[in-house]
């Protein structure tokens, strides 16, 4: 019976990749509960199983006193010397308990309780293991939907790729191969749950990662990556190598590399783009595959005004707006587009509004001049005017005079 019990444990460590030792500590856990069922959790039992033999030995051990008051957990002197001649007082002595004298219930129990040790200990093995691997690609089998939600058999796990993660119009039946990206491994009561994704940026950085060896050397740097799951994405590179093309990297030869990830994408478009700090050439090359003839910006307002020819219009703006909003969130601003019609209509009206400005402000200041002449010449009247000395005539000489006539 030992080493049967051993060589089943022994399968199931196999198995399971989980430590002998463990399901042993488990299994006699298991048995003291059982033990503690039948006999009374009062009762002082100890469970040891023998890691060669596999021999179970269930002792129940007991206080020696001189008089009992507790039967449970003491024994008198002279009972304990009919086991042991040389026991003494406030020593322990153990007495063993047949592993048959659980009964069922006691033995359903402990079943139970190996069960879920065993299972807590496979939980802790999968955390360990696929947490080291979050952020990571894996591969997998589709094993069926539940709400919605893919069951995939990774190996020695289940995970789960939720509806919300999953890239819309796509469908899987039973036994098909799909790759996603480890995006969480969460602890739950019952469980351990690892989720997988799909929809996540980060998919896209690992795919590129997996097909572009200069990436996985960090020769070329992914420097942003922005998407609409199951239509268009956008990713910025840059090189730390002048020698490196990185956008030529990343498409490899004769598309080979690029189109590797659009196939797992099922068709999703890859805009790529060369980063660099000129914004204005940033923005212009996240607006691929439209051809951008000006590039304004106001930096206050972090926005961009960006001018395309009339036919690349619906281009750059793309389908119910996702090429520039995809472009806005790549580069962190805001983008208004027109046609260079339009602009040149604006210029006009801007150009005949900034001239009559001009002629507004000329005409106002002419008119303070004219002003401020006018106001200078009545203080300079008015100065001389206060200048001029009086010289009317004395009234005794004007009788003299008359006199002498």
């Amino acid at each position: 019976m030992g080493r049967e019990l051993l060589a089943v444990i022994e399968q199931i460590g196999r198995e399971k990749g989980i430590d002998a030792g463990r399901i042993l500590d488990a299994v006699e856990s298991a048995l003291l509960t059982a033990a503690k069922k039948k006999y009374g959790a009062a009762e002082n039992i100890q469970v040891r199983i023998d890691r060669k033999s596999g021999e179970v030995e269930a002792i129940s051990l007991k206080k020696i006193v001189n008089e009992v008051t507790n039967p449970k957990s003491e024994v008198s002197l002279e009972e304990a010397r009919k086991v042991d001649s040389e026991a003494e007082l406030g020593d322990e002595i153990g007495s063993v308990i047949e592993i048959e004298d659980f009964g069922r219930i006691a033995a359903q129990t402990a079943k139970q309780v190996i069960f879920q040790k065993v299972r807590e200990a496979e939980w802790e093995v999968v955390q360990r293991e696929y947490s080291a691997r979050q952020g990571d690609l894996v591969n997998g089998i589709i094993l069926g939907q539940e709400r919605r939600n893919y069951i995939v058999d990774l190996g020695k796990t289940e995970a789960i790729l939720p509806a919300h993660e999953q890239i819309p119009r796509e469908t899987y039946r039973r036994g098909d191969r799909i790759k996603a990206y480890l995006l969480e491994v969460k602890r739950t009561q019952r469980d351990v749950q690892v989720i997988l994704s799909r929809t996540h940026p980060n998919f896209i950085v690992k795919l590129f990662e997996s097909e572009v060896p200069e990436i996985a050397e960090k020769i070329v740097e992914i420097k942003g990556v922005v998407r609409e799951p199951g239509d268009r994405t956008k990713i910025a590179v840059a090189s730390r190598d002048r020698a490196v093309d990185p956008v030529g990297a990343c498409v490899g030869m004769k598309g080979s590399r690029v189109q590797a990830v659009v196939r797992e994408l099922r068709g999703e478009k890859i805009d790529i783009i060369a980063w660099t700090q000129d914004s204005r050439v940033f923005i212009a090359e996240a607006l691929n595959p439209a051809v951008i003839e000006k590039v304004g910006l106001d930096e206050e307002k972090k926005s961009a005004l960006v001018v395309v020819a009339d036919n690349q219009l619906s281009l750059a703006i793309g389908r119910n707006g996702q090429n520039v909003r995809l472009a806005a969130k790549l580069t962190g601003w805001k983008i208004d587009i027109i046609g260079a019609s339009e602009y040149e209509k604006e210029r006009v009206v801007r150009d005949q509004e900034t001239r009559a400005a001009i002629a507004q402000q000329l005409q106002e200041q002419h008119a303070r001049l004219v002003q401020a002449e006018s106001a200078a010449a009545a203080a300079q009247q008015a100065s001389a005017e206060e200048a001029e000395p009086q010289t009317t005539p004395a009234a005794g000489a004007t009788d003299s005079e008359a006199a002498t006539g």
